[in-house]
């Protein structure tokens, strides 16, 4: 009898090939129902529609989404709401229990608050954060029922806000029940949606690091308001709109973006190229780590000018030993070098899927703005594939690699990397 020892962990090679699989083969059983279905949706339709929503992208190959029956409907908000805990889910469960020196790779998505609280406390931080998660939902479609939104319509409004994803029941999308409480009640909810849920629950347990005290959420919102501010001025400086709507219309379709929700209110298409400027910005930036959105990350963006920063003091006193702190927490040296990689990376990758497209000569501003916003899980971009538009005159192949890019911005495109230059998967 040969005995066999029991190893009761994963390695990151086990961990990382049963993430990247699961997530295909998630989204090729959520194709399914659409393929039943029919109509708009072919073989490569299903599956663009089925990995834009578990990736919480929210990009659409449908001209008429309000044919659809409520049923699937149901299922295509679903798997916003499915994709977004799964993300949170995969960090908690894999991250705390493997010691692997490469599990390095993916430091950079998560806060020292994070990797503190999931190395101690796992379990119960698993638990919690579904709760909020949960929470935040069953708190959103309450507010958009009272708004004046139907049930139907608000729980799957709220499924796609909490996981910043941007699926509607509308063709309009929210433009549709042209609403204001409406959307300042989503507006609300994309902006919490888009905070590190750690620091959430810290807020609610009353925790020392929480949304009010962390320099990085303080950051964050300026940030917000500030872009939001400059979009609105812009408009109404250019006789867009009055003052109010100029407020209106910059702020949602600021924070759509900048959390990846990417829900519109109007067509961004014919605005001034000022304001596509500030929204090309916020599709790349995004929002926080440990949050459902997608994107490079607040925080990468302010380590990276904390970073800059260093550098420019290293300058004036090169033997100085400076430190990087965020949130009181030390930031590593390694850490830095990661998150600049990071940033390297995924414009060379935006930059490759904008050549293919162009190459199959989709417009440049089209293929450009579709390369972004599918790594970014963010969902609408401009020209044809503007936040009145959708993907559905693209060709096959084109949706096919933009798939690719939704799943690497989702598994953060190390992970999609990290298995294909692994030696020795089992």
């Amino acid at each position: 009898m040969i005995f066999v020892e029991r190893i009761e962990d994963l390695s990151f090679n086990e961990g990382i090939t049963i993430v990247v699989f699961s997530w295909t083969i998630t989204c090729l059983i959520g194709s399914i129902p659409y393929l039943m279905w029919g109509g708009e949706f072919n073989v490569i339709n299903a599956w663009f529609e089925s990995v834009s929503g578990f990736t919480t992208t929210g990009s659409t190959i449908l001209k008429d989404i309000e044919i659809l029956p409520k049923g699937l409907l149901f299922w295509r908000s679903s798997t916003h709401w499915i994709g977004g805990i799964g993300v949170i889910m995969f960090i908690l469960l894999i991250l705390p229990y493997s010691q692997n020196p490469r599990l390095t790779l993916i430091n950079a998505e998560m806060s020292e608050l994070s990797k503190g609280n999931f190395k101690y406390q796992a379990r119960k931080i698993l638990q919690v954060l579904t709760y909020v998660y949960i929470g935040l939902t069953a708190l959103e479609t309450i507010s958009l029922m009272f708004a004046g939104m139907n049930f139907f319509d608000a729980l799957n409004h709220s499924f796609a806000t909490i996981a910043t994803g941007g699926f509607s029941t509308r063709n309009l999308s929210i433009a549709s029940f042209n609403n204001l409480w409406v959307e300042i009640i989503i507006i609300i909810f994309m902006t919490l949606s888009g905070i590190h849920f750690g620091l959430i629950y810290g807020t609610i347990i009353r925790d020392k690091l929480n949304i009010f005290s962390s320099q990085v959420v303080r950051a964050y919102i300026i940030v917000l308001l500030i872009g939001s501010a400059l979009v609105a001025i812009k408009l109404y400086s250019s006789n867009y709109f009055n003052v109010g709507d100029s407020i209106r219309y910059a702020f949602f379709q600021v924070i759509s973006l900048g959390t990846t929700t990417g829900f519109a209110t109007i067509d961004t298409n014919y605005w001034p190229a000022f304001t596509h400027i500030i929204l090309i910005y916020f599709t790349i930036q995004c929002a926080m780590v440990g949050s459902t959105s997608g994107g490079l990350k607040f925080d990468r963006i302010f380590l990276f000018f904390k970073s800059i920063r260093k550098q420019i003091k290293l300058i004036y006193h090169p033997r100085a030993i400076i430190v990087i702190k965020i949130d009181n927490k030390t930031i590593s040296e390694q850490l830095e070098r990661q998150t600049l990689v990071f940033l390297t990376l995924y414009f060379f990758v935006f930059f490759i899927t904008t050549a293919i497209l162009t190459f199959m000569d989709i417009d440049i501003y089209t293929a450009f703005s579709s390369s972004i916003t599918t790594i970014g899980n963010v969902g609408p971009g401009f020209n044809k594939v503007s936040s009145m538009g959708n993907f559905s005159d693209l060709p096959g192949l084109g949706k096919f690699f933009l798939t690719i890019n939704m799943l690497m911005g989702r598994l953060e495109i190390f992970n999609i990397i990290a298995l294909f230059m692994m030696k020795k998967t089992f």
